[in-house]
């Protein structure tokens, strides 16, 4: 019998995760919550939708701990700071399930097309992140999309009327996930480039 199956020994289970994202605004993230109560009402599903609070646009994802590894808040902060990025817009126009080998999942608002300015904050952020020492939460693909309900019916991607955003600033996030609370740790404002 392994340890892992003896009592007392069961893998403790991860309370903490770390991520940086954007939040859109209290107006539009009302909108996007909205948007996507409307798309689950008329698919008679029983999942709610996410609190407008919560919504966001995960940038990197930077794990999941049982607590919060020494110098990881420290060092995802000094590559945020280091992010030098203009305001812009994201803009999804499609709701739906990623995968559809569930009967149930996250329910994501994404694009057809678009969001050149988001992929260019995000490839320049994994070179901070790089050289701060966390390259290896910069691996994989990054697809630009907003989870808007957990455990919702899946559903093909279908196209809806455009919803736009402005972005403007990056956050570190710690989230508590027991508790679906998150904790602003750090931010960089995304700022125009001063004339002169």
């Amino acid at each position: 019998m392994s340890q892992g199956s003896l009592p007392g020994f069961e893998p403790a289970q991860p309370n903490d995760r770390l991520f940086l994202a954007i939040f859109p605004d209290a107006h539009h993230a009302e909108q996007l919550a909205t948007r996507a109560a409307a798309h689950l009402a008329d698919h008679r599903s029983i999942s709610g939708a996410t609190e407008a609070s919560r919504l966001h646009v995960t940038v990197f994802h930077l794990g999941d701990y049982t607590e919060l590894p020494p110098g990881l808040v420290t060092s995802a902060t000094q590559a945020l700071s280091a992010l030098a990025a203009k305001p812009f817009t994201i803009r999804f126009d499609q709701i739906g399930s990623f995968s559809h080998r569930q009967p149930s999942g996250p329910l994501v608002l994404t694009a057809s097309e678009g969001n050149e300015e988001l992929r260019a904050l995000h490839t320049q952020l994994a070179m901070h992140l790089r050289a701060s020492a966390l390259g290896q939460w910069t691996r994989g693909s990054f697809e630009p999309h907003m989870t808007v309900a957990y455990n919702a019916s899946t559903t093909p991607f279908e196209r809806i009327a455009p919803i736009s955003w402005p972005a403007g600033e990056v956050v570190l996030v710690h989230s508590l996930l027991v508790k679906t609370r998150h904790i602003r740790l750090a931010s960089q404002p995304l700022q125009s480039a001063m004339s002169g």
